[in-house]
């Protein structure tokens, strides 16, 4: 498992990642040893006059190889399932939170959720000098594997180890590249990225996302109003905008863009020269403009008759409404239309209904001014108050988002896209997962979030042992939560329960406010020493080591056994959802776990002859139908290894066994 990613890793090259990609789309210009035929690529371009090569350009900075060397490498962690979260309030959820580094993470999505993302949104580090950023790698390599990994000489070399530990521009790149690169690969092919930026590193991320993306692929560059109140700290000018970077990743002939509802794309549901009909508009569908709260009573109206009573909760109807009119749709029409997200619209009092198109060939394109005035969009003033009303007071997150911005970029790609994945590797306070759950709530939708958020502590432990809050968190070490994660996650229970409370009468049934939560971390020093010793042609295995992989053994919350983390890890790795079907088979006294009917997970300690007899009986008798069997090596000796083996290949079946390590 984790040694086989290493020596994966030791073979990567900084163009790997991207041969890789260009392999997949262009296999014609690559040869039977792998190897990209150059001339015959040149060759190409020259016969479509194409002169990229000479007059291309690109951002060039200390690290960039490093950056991409690292996103072609694999994953070195494991992924712990919280059991307590997601076989408790999280059961059902289809929303996913990871706790931990997110470059690990992203790697670990890219077997599972490649192409499978529609919107991501990051709000990443400044690099203002003030928000703590410093580059993180430690570069475990040493310095003459350093240099044959990548040509270069010592003055090269210290010159790459000088970003450690600082916050300089080459250092802020070679964090983001990698990340960015990753995320690229985890949308759709109709997919949008939204970077949160400010002009430290504005004209920097946006050159390294055009080499990343492609410069046919960038979408705006929206303006933030991020506050009415700007400090007083330059003597030049009182900054009170920010930026939102936008890239797609392919160009689509579509109009996709939607900014916000437009009361001129709306039209009259009546029609005098119609017959009268009976038409019933479902629950939740028909927006009132005059009334928030209230009933309306069943009677004749000035163009229609209502005929029962409506109660109305927040402008919308909590049951049917049913009316007779001279109209211009049928009952089978409107179902059509209120399928595809079409709003009925009472404006006044007279109940005279229009209807709404949200799928139309008459966009209202997004305004790049993202203000209240124009977008409503609020300021880092309204997001704050927004958190006390949570209950997170004094100051547990600094420079919040409102979640009305992030709504807005949301909604402007998937108003018509409600089944929509989200997102968003830099949590935070999880802003990104409230305006999701918002979302659903205000349209029926059933959007589903992905929050990645690093266990930065709230503390340091000083000389004496104690517990010292860091200068950023003492408010959030003092509310008692000890790592950002921890606020994150309860930030999402508290908007749910807050949505839940507002909404009541008018939420959809399948409303999802929860989540599964997953730990993303390394293994103990004494774990990769087992590793490094193990001998796998050892006859009797002296070390349990699916025990060093449980909650207890890596030393986290979450109550999961070895086997789960080993599961879960695996089942990302091999394309597998987090909720995937998963059976239990007992194989004569010894359980194995079967996915999707179709792999064979063997993994814990304790395989003998007996359970391999059981085993090829269930298969030679059609019990179960495997196609694959994947066992946890270091719980094999070499002996019982060997009879699973031979007692597969005498089986009429096509079995493939995959021994990791």
């Amino acid at each position: 498992m984790i040694s086989d990613n290493e020596k994966f890793n030791m073979q990567v090259k900084p163009n790997s990642a991207f041969l890789n990609e260009l392999k997949s789309k262009l296999p014609e210009f690559f040869d039977r040893e792998g190897n990209f035929d150059l001339d015959k690529f040149k060759g190409q371009l020259k016969e479509h006059n194409i002169n990229e090569l000479s007059d291309g350009y690109q951002l060039n900075f200390i690290g960039k190889d490093y950056a991409r060397r690292q996103a072609g490498e694999m994953s070195s962690t494991v992924i712990i399932p919280d059991e307590k979260q997601n076989n408790g309030e999280g059961k059902d959820s289809k929303n996913l939170f990871f706790t931990g580094d997110n470059l690990e993470v992203l790697r670990h999505l890219q077997n599972n959720y490649a192409g499978k993302i529609d919107v991501i949104y990051i709000d990443p580090p400044y690099n203002t000098g003030k928000d703590g950023f410093v580059y993180p790698d430690n570069f475990e390599y040493s310095d003459e594997k350093i240099k044959e990994m990548f040509g270069i000489d010592n003055e090269q070399v210290r010159k790459l180890k000088s970003i450690q530990g600082k916050a300089s521009h080459s250092a802020w790149l070679t964090f983001m590249m990698p990340r960015l690169i990753l995320a690229k690969k985890l949308l759709k092919e109709t997919g949008v990225i939204f970077i949160s930026i400010d002009d430290n590193e504005e004209s920097n991320l946006f050159t390294i996302m055009q080499e990343i993306f492609g410069e046919n692929d960038f979408v705006n560059r929206f303006i933030w109003t991020k506050t009415s109140t700007p400090p007083s700290l330059s003597s030049k000018s009182r900054q009170t905008t920010e930026y939102v970077i936008a890239f797609e990743k392919g160009k689509s002939q579509l109009k996709r863009y939607f900014g916000s509802e437009n009361d001129n794309l709306d039209a009259s549901l009546l029609k005098k020269s119609n017959s009268e009909k009976k038409i019933t508009i479902r629950p939740n569908f028909a927006q009132f403009k005059f009334i928030n709260n209230g009933n309306l009573r069943a009677g004749k109206y000035r163009n229609i008759e209502l005929l029962n009573d409506v109660k109305i909760i927040k402008g919308k109807n909590v049951n049917e409404v049913k009316i007779l009119a001279h109209t211009v749709w049928s009952q089978k029409k409107l179902d059509s239309e209120l399928d595809n997200g079409t709003q009925i619209l009472f404006k006044t009092e007279n109940l005279n209904p229009r209807y709404l198109r949200l799928i139309n060939d008459n966009y209202k394109a997004p305004n790049t001014n993202l203000n209240k005035e124009e977008t409503g969009i609020d300021t880092n003033e309204s997001a704050s108050n927004n958190l006390v009303q949570l209950g997170f007071t004094g100051g547990v997150f600094t420079n919040p988002k409102p979640v009305t911005l992030i709504k807005y970029l949301v909604k402007m790609i998937t108003y018509n896209q409600k089944n929509a994945t989200v997102l968003d590797f830099f949590a935070g306070s999880s802003t990104t997962a409230d305006a999701v759950m918002q979302l659903n709530a205000e349209d029926g939708g059933n959007r589903k979030f992905i929050m990645v958020q690093l266990p930065e502590k709230t503390y340091t432990i000083n000389s004496d042992g104690k517990e010292v809050p860091t200068k950023g968190g003492k408010a959030a070490y003092e509310a008692g939560f000890k790592s950002i994660d921890e606020i994150s996650r309860e930030r999402i229970r508290r908007a749910a329960a807050k949505i839940k409370a507002d909404n009541d009468l008018t939420l959809p049934k399948d409303f999802d406010g929860n989540f599964k939560h997953y730990r993303v971390v390394n293994p103990t020093k004494q774990t990769l020493e087992d590793i490094e010793d193990f001998d796998p042609d050892n006859t009797t295995l002296f070390t349990d080591m699916v025990n060093s992989f449980s909650s207890k053994g890596l030393d986290v919350a979450g109550d999961a056994t070895g086997e789960q983390t080993i599961l879960t890890t695996w089942l990302a790795k091999d394309g597998h959802s987090f909720d995937a079907d998963i059976k239990k088979i007992d194989f004569d006294g010894y359980e194995a776990s079967l996915v999707e009917d179709s792999r064979l997970y063997i993994i814990n300690n304790g395989w003998s002859s007996v359970n391999t007899e059981s085993l090829l009986n269930k298969i030679g008798t059609h019990q179960i139908i495997v196609q694959t069997i994947v066992l946890f090596g270091y719980s094999f000796n070499i002996a019982d290894l060997r009879e699973l083996e031979i007692g597969l290949k005498q089986l009429d079946n096509n079995i493939n066994l995959l021994r990791r390590y």
